[in-house]
């Protein structure tokens, strides 16, 4: 049996866990709840469970401890409460009377799922499995545990919300990983801002896995199920997951990051649909950007954008999106069907009238028209307005008091672009080659003011609110990262930035990496203590 470690500093005890730690001072009692593991318990010979941390359908979780390499872990112990009876003295799972069968074959699904994991992580957007072991007529998935925090606490901190170019760069990583999911069969079902992680070193990660029945309504575990992001055909037994119910999460996360509302619960929009478009909500979202996560929110499965890749290049690329539209995936689409349709109508009806009107004076047929005669009589019904294509013109040249847009209304805005040149319309609403509705109709442009200019301001030694402060105002991006502190900063202040104070940069492609000192590590204050009271001892003897 390996030695046991502290589960708050990690430093060797003598003895068992009980009173305080002689190293970091922390209480060793048991305070885990009645039921769970307690605190030192051994796993496999090389694991030491720590504090229980939360409960969920599957089971348990506690902070844990990787014995021979000295670091955190986060454990996860398969314990259906809805199965179970508890714990046997010896630690062993008791299943339900009359449970025994389902319970096992439950306890196969947990234990496939994270075997899966283990084979498929580490991987780039997804929290690594490390291990997964069967002990205590159980199952027990050792995760890894990072330094950092979850993308609710971050959007917490932020006093506007993301940018849609942020926003996919930050979740770029998480849907990767997601595709990679899905490549090898498996559907997460679980995505939230609370199961996403940014780790203090690297790119955000995805965690919060979970069994097919802990993310199904009216399953025979206990259900978790996250409004807003839940797609609607998680919340019965009855309907069947897949791929795109994923991509509704997915979408509804980044939802949340343009607008800075959570979306409609899923059960509430089948009842009365009343989720607004992210361009409603955020005006600076673009409209191809907003119709891109209607898509993808869409009740009905079936009318639901599909995959993972379908959705990235939507929201990276305006004219994938705009291709999209054009098969018929958005409701621009269907406004044009339905012009089209109220058209032929229009024109059957008059055919119908003039045959009528015909037959009624007389034996004498309707002269049959020439060809001249045809083609004007037809040009006459069916020419339809469209709008006209202004993305890429310059505005104050090819737009601007133009009488070939006397018919319109054009409404401008301007927006920082770090690809498109000063002057030149990046998008515009509706969209090119939509149905003129009236006269005088509004052609809302976007126009770039080119790329966004900022200096770095030096917010070293601000608090992280503060900084945060300072660097919104400037219009600059930036990741939050928590980094060790032995002592040398502020808690909660910022360390350093990768960017120098000063500095001139588009702050429309750069993202500035600003590192936070985290909690104050006692352990290592107290190594640097011991090397300068060595240092000094070293001194006074040779003099």
């Amino acid at each position: 049996m390996s030695e046991l470690l502290c589960p708050h500093c990690l430093q060797p005890l003598r003895g068992r866990y009980e009173g305080d730690c002689p190293h970091c001072g922390r209480s060793l009692e048991n305070r885990n709840p009645e039921g769970a593991l307690p605190l030192g318990t051994q796993l496999a010979g090389k694991y030491t469970v720590g504090p229980y941390l939360s409960a969920d359908g599957d089971g348990l979780a506690y902070r844990g401890i990787l014995n021979e390499e000295k670091k955190f872990v986060l454990i996860k112990e398969y314990f259906p409460v809805t199965l179970c009876n508890g714990r046997s003295p010896d630690g062993a799972l008791m299943p339900k009377d009359g449970k025994e069968v389902l319970f096992k074959t439950s306890r196969m699904d947990f234990k496939d799922l994270y075997d899966d994991l283990h084979n498929l992580t580490p991987a780039t957007g997804l929290n690594t499995i490390l291990d997964v072991m069967e002990e205590n007529n159980t199952v027990y998935a050792v995760e890894e545990s990072e330094k950092g925090m979850t993308l609710t606490h971050y959007l917490s901190l932020r006093s506007r919300t993301l940018t849609p170019a942020e926003a996919r760069t930050l979740l770029q990583p998480v849907m990767e990983g997601v595709a990679l999911l899905h490549k090898s069969g498996l559907i997460h079902r679980g995505i939230c801002p609370d199961n996403i992680l940014l780790p203090i070193d690297g790119t955000a990660r995805l965690t919060g896995y979970g069994t097919l029945a802990l993310r199904t309504g009216g399953s025979e575990l206990k259900s978790q199920l996250y409004l807003g992001y839940a797609a609607p055909e998680q919340y019965s037994a009855a309907e069947f997951s897949g791929r795109y119910t994923d991509v509704y999460a997915l979408a509804a996360v980044c939802y949340k990051m343009v607008t800075g509302q959570t979306p409609v619960a899923a059960p509430q929009r089948k009842v009365r649909d009343s989720l607004e478009s992210a361009h409603s909500l955020e005006a600076g979202v673009p409209t191809w950007f907003s119709q891109v996560l209607a898509c993808a929110l869409r009740l009905d499965p079936a009318r639901r954008m599909q995959t993972v890749p379908e959705l990235m290049s939507a929201l990276t690329d305006p004219n994938v999106a705009n291709a999209m539209f054009e098969r018929g995936d958005n409701q621009i689409s269907t406004r044009k069907i339905m012009a089209v349709s109220l058209v032929v109508i229009f024109i059957l009806a008059v055919l119908l009238f003039w045959s009528l009107l015909g037959g009624k004076n007389g034996s004498t047929p309707a002269p049959t028209p020439t060809p001249a005669e045809s083609s004007e009589g037809a040009s006459s019904y069916t020419e339809i307005e469209t709008i006209p294509d202004l993305v890429g013109k310059r505005y104050l040249t090819e737009i601007k008091d133009s009488d070939l847009y006397a018919g319109y209304r054009i409404v401008m805005t301007e927006q920082n672009s770090s690809e498109i040149a000063q002057g030149i319309v990046i998008s515009q609403d509706p969209l090119a080659g939509t149905l003129k509705t009236e006269e005088n109709q509004i052609i809302q442009l976007v126009v770039s003011k080119g790329p966004n200019l900022a200096e770095m301001p030096d917010i070293r030694g601000f608090t992280q609110a503060n900084a945060i402060k300072q660097l919104d105002e400037r219009g600059i991006q930036y990741r939050m990262q928590v980094i060790e502190n032995d002592g040398t900063f502020a808690e909660g202040c910022v360390a350093k930035t990768d960017v120098v104070a000063g500095t001139k940069f588009d702050a429309g492609k750069t993202i500035v990496n600003v590192f936070i000192a985290g909690e104050r590590d006692d352990t290592l204050v107290a190594s640097t203590a011991n090397s300068d009271d060595d240092s000094a001892n070293g001194d006074n003897t040779a003099e």
